[in-house]
Formats: structure tokens, sequence, C-alpha cells
């Protein structure tokens, strides 16, 4: 059972997956997603879940963070607006409550980032 997801790349390094439909978000957060991969979504509205795949030799440094924050504002119901609150955490940090509707989940430990939504300048 694979997710239809959207790529894009921060620097040419960062892989950055995008899910398209609450099915795809839940394959992507819950399955796609490596315990220490960054895990984000817009706050308090619709949007896609998106999830930064990390590196084992380097941790992503706030900038790739906030890019990868900006792509989750992007793709969500705060595109048009100006900055936007997205929460991010490690996906292992990530589950599904019981019984939850496809698209669902609780995290902890997040983070939030205050971004202006966008996508990445070097695709």
């Amino acid at each position: 059972m694979d997710a239809d997801v959207t790529t894009y790349y921060i620097d040419g390094v960062w892989e950055v997956l995008v899910g398209r439909t609450d099915r795809d978000n839940d394959i992507l957060s819950l399955r796609m997603a490596r315990p220490n991969d960054w895990w984000f979504h817009i706050n308090g509205m619709p949007g896609s879940h998106v999830v930064l795949r990390c590196h084992d030799r380097e941790p992503p440094t706030r900038d790739i963070l906030e890019q990868a924050a900006a792509i989750a504002a992007y793709h969500s119901k705060a595109r048009a607006g100006g900055r936007a609150a997205v929460h991010g955490t490690l996906a292992k940090h990530v589950s599904k409550p019981p019984k939850a509707k496809p698209g669902t989940v609780h995290i902890k430990n997040e983070r939030t980032f205050k971004v202006k939504p966008m996508l990445p300048t070097n695709l």
C-alpha cells in the first residue's frame, strides 16, 4: 500500500514528502516516516502531513526545519495568508488515536514554527 506523495528537495539534499489525501497522510506519517524524520502540519486547520527525511550523519538546522514547515503551510488552508503556525516534531512522536478517522494523528513534544507559506526556491 503506497501513498501518493509530492516530493521536494531543500538545498538539493533534504527530501521533503507531502501527503495528498487523508489516506496518504496516514501512510506517510505512520508507515513511511522513520523515527528520527521530522513531521509537520499546519496548526488548527486542514493541511497535508509533511515529512522531512533526516540523515544519520547530521541533524537538520533550524533553517532547514523552517523551510520544511513553510512547505507544510503552503500545502494547507493557510497558503494565501501571511505567516502561519506550523507544528513540527520527530516522527516517533506521532501516533494515531484508536478508531480515529484517516488523517487524524496525535503528536507530542512538538515545536511551533512561524513561517510564510512557500515552496523551496531551488526546485
